[in-house]
């Protein structure tokens, strides 16, 4: 079986890598690299945004933005099925037949007027 890593971005929104592995323990090591790629980017963020902002109580709400923004978005290694990847697309209308092909449409009987 072949495995797929997803990000689920903010915790909610899947969103597709592409990255297929044939082994879940290649898979696993792919999203720990993921997760150690995004606190990298915290702490490198962290550094510069501690020695950048004055007042303490505006670094901390900024660096609880930018915590929530780039750790909150996890990865998981899910089942894949193989093969190429059927595209989703919205079923298509059957054309209408030409209007030769269609009986044409008889007005009903209209009753008399009574006087």
């Amino acid at each position: 079986m072949k495995w797929m890593l997803v990000v689920l971005v903010g915790g909610v929104s899947p969103v597709n890598t592409d990255l297929v592995f044939d082994k879940f323990s290649d898979c696993l090591s792919a999203e720990e690299q993921m997760r150690q790629h995004y606190a990298d980017a915290f702490d490198a963020w962290d550094r510069t945004a501690a020695a950048r902002i004055d007042r303490r109580r505006d670094y901390k709400k900024a660096r609880d933005i930018e915590a929530k923004r780039l750790l909150s978005n996890v990865g998981t290694c899910v089942p894949h099925g193989g093969g190429d990847p059927q595209p989703l697309t919205a079923p298509q209308q059957q054309p209408s037949a030409p209007a030769s092909q269609q009986p044409a449409a008889m007005p009903s009987p209209q009753p008399s007027p009574r006087n």
